[in-house]
């Protein structure tokens, strides 16, 4: 099993794909005149302003449900594995990642915004949408959905429950199997309770996770401030192979830095269109703005407050695949939440530990009510025209089940799993938001321009000549947004 995985990995993450993400983010950072940073500074207004509605929820619930999606393991986990086989340097190549991956998040949330869809009452969007009505490609739209169920719904979930696991029976000495379980019945609790229930829950626990995490990071960095000129000397060397000791490691630092930028920031990836998607708002060009602003959450705060922890308390190895190990400060503790556990441990004596565990169980935990949403959404695509609510409901029972087989299983086979998962969807949504990239590039043009002439922007597809853009056409209201706002 663990053979097929790893083969499936090696053709998935070829080269093509690293280079792929990084220059689709170069090239809609071009095109959209760096938006991700021209549009900043209304990123407050955009997050609060608007409201939630009986079928969609509001601009602020919609970030708070995608970062749930992109703040998980791989903001403490994966940033430890990036450090671990690519050296310090991949965390520059995360950043890039970010700064470019965050034009690519503009253009699929834009996208899923222009053609959601009202289905059973609640605002549905995605790829598959985005593909069926805006590719009119049936049989692609399809493909996506079922990997995304697959990807979401059995890979990703265990990758979340295994680095929980692990940090809870080293900080705490419990075993996985107890925690496992713990996790299936709060996770029921919560995704039996519907979309609204999922909603509400990351809206209050997604930021207040992520500050504290931040705190922390910032008191570390503090305490160590004279180490921080030469961190950032070595990460900046190290990713251009300038540094002597990871010079060699050039190839390994970009793939790693990419390869766990995409995992953690999931920018092109096709998660994010999900949650904005369901956000209630008067033109699609707001939300996508709002997930842009996600992604520099993600990797620019969250990921480098863990990177500075594991770097400036020197509490990493660095053993490039096939090689030597270049730094081997931790003797045999395997690449994973335990750098990070170990880097505040050095510093707060009896606190780092369960710190960590703590700050991954709710990361992770809110990663895993996002995937949940994501496979329900794709189901719902699925089942569009034949009802089967049966389906939901297994799939209920599976994502519970996964959560427990990922707790117990080992890191590496989760994480393999995980993948297998991120990089088929990336493939398949990348190349269908380049091909859309005309009509999300004149929704940017009409969002500015109504800024321009002083107006809260509105959305009008027949004006712009966008087909299928049905629910702004035949339902939605403007006044009724209004109200909610």
């Amino acid at each position: 099993m663990e053979t097929v995985v790893n083969w499936l990995n090696d053709i998935i993450w070829s080269q093509a794909l690293i280079y792929l993400c990084l220059g689709v983010g170069l090239f809609y950072t071009i095109v959209t005149r760096g938006l991700q940073v021209r549009h900043m500074k209304d990123i407050y207004g955009l997050m609060f302003k608007g409201g939630k509605s009986e079928a969609g929820i509001s601009s602020f619930q919609a970030l708070s449900l995608a970062l749930s999606g992109r703040v998980g393991t791989g903001n403490i986990a994966g940033v430890a594995t990036a450090i671990a086989f690519g050296g310090p340097g991949a965390v520059f190549w995360m950043w890039a990642m970010a700064f470019l991956g965050a034009a690519s998040a503009f253009i699929e949330s834009t996208l899923g915004q222009i053609y959601k869809v009202k289905q059973d009452g609640l605002f549905r969007g995605g790829p598959a949408y985005y593909i069926e009505k805006g590719l009119k490609i049936k049989w692609y739209a399809v493909l996506f959905a079922v990997v995304t169920v697959i990807a979401t719904g059995l890979l990703l979930p265990g990758v979340q429950a295994n680095s929980i696991a692990l940090s809870v029976e080293n900080a705490f000495g419990i075993s996985p199997a107890i925690t496992g379980a713990l996790l299936v019945v709060l996770l029921a609790i919560i995704i039996f309770g519907g979309v609204k229930r999922i909603a509400r829950v990351a809206e209050f626990v997604v930021p207040f996770m992520a500050a504290g995490y931040i705190i922390v990071a910032l008191l570390i960095t503090f305490m160590n401030i004279s180490q921080v000129p030469e961190v950032l000397r070595l990460i900046f060397s190290s990713a251009f192979g300038a540094d002597a000791a990871f010079g060699g490691i050039l190839g390994a630092a970009i793939s790693w830095g990419v390869k766990r930028g995409i995992y953690s920031n999931e920018a092109g990836q096709g998660t994010g269109p999900h949650a904005a998607a369901a956000a209630e708002v008067s033109h699609p060009a707001k939300q996508g703005i709002v997930q842009a602003f996600s992604v520099y959450v993600d990797t620019l705060l969250v990921c480098s407050a863990t990177a500075f922890m594991i770097i400036i308390t020197g509490m990493y190895n660095v053993t490039p695949d096939d090689k030597p190990a270049i730094v081997n400060n931790l003797a045999d503790i395997e690449p994973g939440p335990g750098y990070t556990q170990a880097a505040v441990e050095s510093v707060f004596p009896g606190f780092g530990a369960p710190f960590v565990a703590l700050s991954l169980f709710f990361f992770a935990f809110t990663t895993i009510m996002a995937y949940y949403y994501m496979a329900e959404t794709n189901l719902a695509y699925i089942n569009r025209k034949t009802k089967r609510p049966w389906t939901i409901f297994a799939l209920k029972i599976v994502i519970c089940g996964m959560v427990f087989y990922g707790s117990v299983k080992t890191a590496s086979m989760a994480w393999a799993l995980g993948d297998v998962g991120v990089g088929s969807m990336a493939w398949l949504n990348i190349i269908a938001i380049l091909l859309l990239t005309k009509p999300t590039l004149k929704v940017l043009k009409d969002y500015e321009a109504q800024l321009k002439d002083g107006k809260d922007p509105v959305f009008d597809p027949v004006k712009l000549g966008i087909e299928d853009a049905d629910f702004w056409e035949k339902e939605y209201n403007p006044r009724e947004t209004e109200k909610t706002g």
